[in-house]
């Protein structure tokens, strides 16, 4: 994942930042527990189509 385009990237939830998980390739918001697909490179950032995820 391009480190410029995470920089600009922003939960579509809760407009916080994201965190790319490389293992899972997907983008991790923890202030909405959601966790975004990141297909073919390509990030989507639609809340119907994220994971929940447990807090830590």
């Amino acid at each position: 994942m391009d480190t410029k385009l995470l920089e600009m990237l922003v939960c579509p939830v809760t407009k916080g930042p994201l965190i790319y998980d490389k293992e899972r390739q997907e983008l991790v918001s923890r202030s909405a527990k959601l966790a975004y697909p990141v297909r073919d490179g390509i990030p989507v950032l639609l809340e119907e189509e994220a994971r929940e995820v447990e807090s830590d």
